[in-house]
């Protein structure tokens, strides 16, 4: 028998809620930077120690670093809420503000508390650069959402501020977490930022009708949703050419040819996308609704749909690469 908070919600649904209110499904997008970083270390070793510092940096990011992010912005965004997500936490009315208010607080101490822990225990530059990391990308996350800064009313600052948090200061810490940075990881940490701006830009999609009403500068309520997709697009495209020749110059050559494939293959699916916003790439609607949709969200808006449905491709194509060059780096620096 569960234990009964008040006449509508029991205690079971409180514990969901407070969960949901940190959105789970952006956890999951610090992970493949996370793996990146040690990969391309290359000095992780397969012992009980080096599995808890993993472990350590991705609560950190992810669960108690996005977490807090997230209860943040639900917090400040409530009245935007009602209008775009009314089945968030707060405005379906599942948690309280006073509730929501303790949650943020929680996972910011326990998110720093981590973050300092790991900081003293690596020492050194690489402890500073895991501990500013994650006090930066606490700060960015409070400011993205509250006043006054409020990062997220222009794009020109909400973009970059969720690249940093989300990719380059991940994959920066993780490589710190088990070695010196290596030069490769702080290109590849850079491309990551440019490429997490790229997709944040067409994101915004999903909430661009509130946005609108609330007078938050989105790209897509600036310039219009077919423009916000050549934008993107063409960091994207900079983003995998870059890479590309990164590639050729560690000489990782097969990756040069996946790479440069991997963009074709993007081309083909946002030429798609720009001559229909709405539903150019359908044929991925699968993936989306029955398979990736549960990690990566669902929408009702159809260009955030559309969106969604190349982010998988993209995703997979961008990734997949990140992963095969950083573990080559990581064996490069082992027999090195």
């Amino acid at each position: 028998m569960s234990v009964t908070v008040n006449a509508k919600h029991s205690f079971t649904d409180k514990v969901r809620a407070h969960i949901e209110i940190l959105d789970p499904v952006t956890w999951i997008s610090v992970f493949p930077c996370l793996a990146g970083g040690v990969m391309a270390s290359g000095a992780m070793q397969p012992a009980l120690h080096d599995y808890f510092l993993l472990l350590s940096i991705f609560l950190m990011f992810g669960p108690l670093g996005l977490g807090f992010s997230q209860s943040i912005n639900d917090l400040c965004d409530l009245e935007l809420d009602k209008v775009n997500e009314p089945t968030r936490p707060i405005p379906s009315g599942r948690l309280s503000e006073k509730e929501a208010t303790f949650n943020s607080i929680a996972v910011f101490l326990l998110a720093l508390g981590f973050g300092v822990f790991l900081g003293l225990y690596i020492g050194g530059t690489r402890g500073l650069i895991i501990s500013s990391s994650i006090i930066a990308s606490l700060v960015l996350g409070y400011t993205y959402s509250a006043p006054p800064f409020k990062l997220k009313k222009n794009i020109l600052l909400s973009a970059p501020a969720v690249g940093f948090s989300y990719s380059f200061a991940p994959w920066l810490s993780a490589n710190a977490l088990f070695s010196e940075i290596r030069p490769e990881v702080v290109w590849m940490a850079v491309l990551n930022f440019f490429m997490g701006v790229a997709l944040i830009i067409l994101n915004d999609f999903k909430s661009a009708k509130g946005d609108k009403e609330g007078g938050l500068k989105s790209l897509t309520v600036m310039i219009g949703p077919k423009n916000t997709f050549l934008v993107s697009f063409f960091i994207i495209d900079v983003v995998f050419l870059v890479f590309a020749w990164l590639e050729y110059s560690w000489g990782l050559y097969p990756l040069v040819f996946f790479m440069l494939g991997g963009l074709l293959l993007n081309i083909f699916f946002q030429v798609k996308l720009y001559m229909d916003p709405k539903g150019g790439i359908s044929f991925l609607k699968v993936a989306v609704d029955d398979g990736f949709g549960h990690a990566i969200g669902q929408s009702d808006v159809a260009e955030h749909k559309a969106f969604l449905q190349f982010q998988v491709a993209n995703n997979v194509l961008f990734l997949a690469n990140n992963l095969m060059a950083a573990g080559a780096i990581g064996i490069k620096y082992m027999q090195g």
